[in-house]
């Protein structure tokens, strides 16, 4: 009996063997196959879609971007800078302009305006003329040139006439009311007379710088500046 058992021990040693090899061998295949399923799994899946215009949208520029784009800076500076305008003022209008035509329409304007009624602080023929409104709108209207509002400031605003050197369209200044202010003023046409708009009761209407009244009070002769850059242009 010993020996039989020593016998069939020694069959079966070699098949336990040899069984358990097969085993390790099928674990290691599964083992294999199942890393692989596992690792090829993740790079099985779709890769995301490349779109540049959603990268773009997302980016941040840099700090110093108006350095990297000079010429965009440049741009912005030129668009900033103000536009240069040639248009010319109504004074530069005046002064290229032929003096005897302004004159012609400068009296042409305020003798169309004879009898519109004295109105202190009037401004226009609808209401009535004060003495300065009366010149302010001939000139305004007549040849496009604005004239300050009261007569005193219109006497400092022109160039002084000697008398005998009085044209048709200077200004006549008279002090109406005391020795030192400037209260009165009109416009000079030719031979002496002069049109304004003289007092409360009165109209628009001609006289002249011989009347002893006028000739008492008479100040100076003055021309807007535009109207004497006007002469001295004629040559």
């Amino acid at each position: 009996m010993p020996t039989q058992r020593l016998i069939v021990l020694a069959a079966l040693v070699p098949a336990l063997l040899f069984s358990g090899t097969l085993r390790a061998a099928n674990l290691d295949t599964a083992f294999s196959a199942s890393a692989s399923v596992s690792v090829a799994a993740p790079l099985l899946q779709p890769l995301p879609s490349f779109s540049p215009a959603v990268r773009l949208s997302q980016s941040v520029l840099p700090d110093n971007a108006s350095d990297l784009l000079p010429q965009a800076a440049d741009t912005q500076a030129a668009a900033a800078e103000p536009a240069i305008t040639t248009a010319r003022t109504p004074e530069a209008r005046v002064a290229t302009q032929n003096i005897t035509d302004l004159r012609k329409a400068l009296l042409a304007a305020a003798m169309g305006l004879r009898d519109i009624r004295y109105v202190r602080g009037g401004r226009n023929p609808a209401t009535g003329f004060d003495c300065s409104g009366f010149v302010r709108y001939v000139f305004s209207h007549a040849i496009g040139l604005q004239l300050p509002s009261t007569s005193a400031s219109q006497f400092l605003a022109g160039v002084k006439i000697n008398r005998a050197d009085i044209k048709p369209g200077d200004l006549v200044f008279f002090r109406t009311h005391g020795r030192h202010r400037i209260s009165h003023v009109g416009i000079y046409i030719s031979g002496g007379r002069f049109i304004h708009s003289p007092s409360a009761g009165k109209s628009v209407e001609i006289s002249s710088l011989d009347d002893g009244y006028w000739a008492k009070r008479f100040a100076g002769a003055k021309r807007p500046e535009a109207m004497a850059l006007a002469a001295n242009n004629k040559g």
